[in-house]
C-alpha cells in the first residue's frame, strides 16, 4: 500500500521519474491544444448574436430597440450584430471585455437588471461604461465599418458634411455624437455632476451675514415659515437673494425679481423682458398680496406683455448660499465647452439673445450626455451671458443685440 501511495505521489510530484521526457512532452503538447481549442470553442460560442440574446434581459429589452434601427434592417442587407459593436476585435481586447462581461452575467444571475424595470434604472450605469470604453478606443468596432478614409463627403447631406469632415479631421470617436443610435438613449435623471459637490462643500463652509447678497449654489425649496413645513415654492441655481435674517438651521431671504402679468403669475424671472427662471412659487401664494408685493409695471415693447416687478420673502435651509455666482458659471462654462463641442463647433455664448437660447439649445442638449442639473445650469449660464448682457457685436446673420440691450 505503501508502495502504491509513493507510485501515485512520484507520478504527480516527479512525472519525470515514472514516465519518459518524450512522453511528457508529447502529452503537455496535447493537453495545450485541446485546453486551447477549448477555449476557443467557448470564445467563439459567447460571440455569436444567439448567445447575447438567449437571455430574458437582453431578448425583451434590448433586442426590439435594435429591430427598429438601421442597423437591423436597411436597404443593403448589411446587418451589425451584436458582437460586431459590443466586442473587440482584437484577441487581448477581447479576452479584456469578455472579463469585464462578468459583472454583466452575475448582475443578470442575481437580478439585478431581472426586470423591466431594474433594467432601467440602471441602465445609464450600463450606458456609460460603453461609452467610456466607445472613447477610449476611438470607436474602433464602429470603424470596422464606418472608417473615415473610406466615407465620400461629397456624398452626404450639407450639415452633415460640415459634422463629418471636422470629426475626421480630429480623428473623432464615433460615440461622441451617436450615441443612441442602436438603442434607446437611458433617462439622465439618475445621473448627476460631481462638480457641483464642489459648491455644495463651499455654500456649506459660507459665513453669510443678514443685509448681504448671496447666489443659491443648488436649487431649493421656499418655505413660508421658519420650521421650514409650509412650502410655497423653490428657487433656482445661481439666483441672487438678500439674506433678511438667520434662525437656527434656517434663514429668511429676500427675492426681488420680475414676472409676466399673466395667468398666476408663478414663474419669477431675473430680469425685465427676459426668459430667465429663478424661481417658481406655488399657483396657492403666486397672488398672495401679503406675500408678494409689485413694485413696478411697464410693457414689454417686444411683445406687448405687462411685466411687473415683485420681491417677496421666503424661508429656506441654511447651507446653500454662497458670495460668488462665478463658482456656478465655471462649472456651465466648462460643461458647454465639454460637451456641446464634440459633433461641431458651439456658438459663442453672446451669439444669441436670453430668449432665443433656450430653444437653440432645448434642440442640442439631446445629443449630450449632460444629466437634466447640468443641462439648467448651462442653459441659465448661456442666457446670462447672452447677447443682451453683451457689449460686442454679433458675427454675420446673428440675432441683433441692439433689440435686446435697448430693453428699459
Amino acid at each position: 500500500m505503501k508502495k502504491l501511495i509513493r507510485f501515485i505521489g512520484d507520478l504527480f510530484l516527479k512525472p519525470s521519474v515514472r514516465i519518459g521526457l518524450g512522453v511528457l512532452v508529447t502529452g503537455g503538447f496535447i493537453a495545450g491544444v485541446l485546453a486551447w481549442q477549448g477555449f476557443n470553442t467557448a470564445m467563439e460560442a459567447t460571440n455569436k448574436e444567439e448567445f447575447c440574446i438567449s437571455c430574458h434581459t437582453m431578448h425583451d429589452n434590448l433586442l426590439p430597440e435594435l429591430q427598429k434601427t438601421v442597423h437591423w434592417n436597411n436597404r443593403t442587407g448589411v446587418r451589425a450584430r451584436c458582437p460586431d459593436c459590443h466586442v473587440p476585435h482584437e484577441f487581448t481586447d477581447k479576452v479584456a471585455r469578455k472579463m469585464q462581461a462578468s459583472r454583466e452575467v452575475w448582475g443578470h444571475l442575481v437580478g439585478t437588471i431581472g426586470t423591466r424595470e431594474k433594467f432601467k434604472e440602471h441602465r445609464i450605469v450600463l450606458a456609460q461604461r460603453e461609452w467610456t470604453r466607445f472613447a477610449a478606443n476611438g470607436s474602433r468596432e464602429c470603424r470596422a465599418c464606418h472608417d473615415y478614409k473610406d466615407m465620400d463627403f461629397d456624398k452626404m447631406r450639407p450639415a452633415s458634411q460640415v459634422a463629418m469632415r471636422n470629426a475626421a479631421a480630429r480623428d473623432q470617436s464615433c460615440v461622441d455624437c451617436h450615441k443612441g443610435i442602436a438603442h434607446q438613449l437611458p433617462e439622465m435623471k439618475g445621473a448627476r455632476n460631481p462638480a457641483f459637490d464642489t459648491l455644495v462643500s463651499s455654500a456649506s463652509s459660507q459665513r453669510v451675514a443678514a443685509g448681504e447678497t448671496y447666489y443659491l449654489a443648488v436649487p431649493q425649496v421656499l418655505f413660508a415659515d421658519e420650521g421650514l413645513s409650509q412650502r410655497i415654492g423653490s428657487i433656482e441655481v445661481a439666483a441672487p437673494v438678500k439674506v433678511l435674517e438667520i434662525k437656527g438651521d434656517a434663514q429668511r431671504v429676500e427675492l426681488a425679481l420680475w414676472r409676466k402679468n399673466k395667468g398666476y403669475g408663478r414663474v419669477w424671472y431675473s430680469d425685465f423682458g427676459l426668459n430667465i427662471t429663478s424661481a417658481i412659487l406655488d399657483k396657492e401664494v403666486a397672488r398672495d398680496e401679503n406675500l408678494v408685493k409689485v413694485l413696478d409695471s411697464r410693457e414689454d415693447p417686444m411683445t406687448g406683455l405687462e411685466w411687473q416687478q415683485v420681491t417677496a420673502s421666503a424661508w429656506m435651509p441654511k447651507g446653500s448660499l454662497i458670495d460668488s455666482v462665478e463658482p456656478v458659471w465655471t462649472i456651465a462654462r466648462a460643461s458647454y465647452n465639454s460637451s456641446c463641442s464634440v459633433c461641431h463647433r458651439q456658438p459663442d455664448e453672446a451669439h444669441f439673445d436670453a430668449n432665443t437660447w433656450p430653444g437653440l439649445f432645448g434642440g442640442m442638449v439631446g445629443f449630450t450626455s449632460m444629466d437634466e442639473d447640468t443641462a439648467r445650469v448651462v442653459l441659465k449660464y448661456l442666457q446670462t451671458h447672452s447677447s443682451d448682457f453683451s457689449t460686442t457685436q454679433h458675427g454675420p446673420g446673428a440675432p441683433d443685440s441692439t433689440l435686446q440691450t435697448a430693453r428699459p
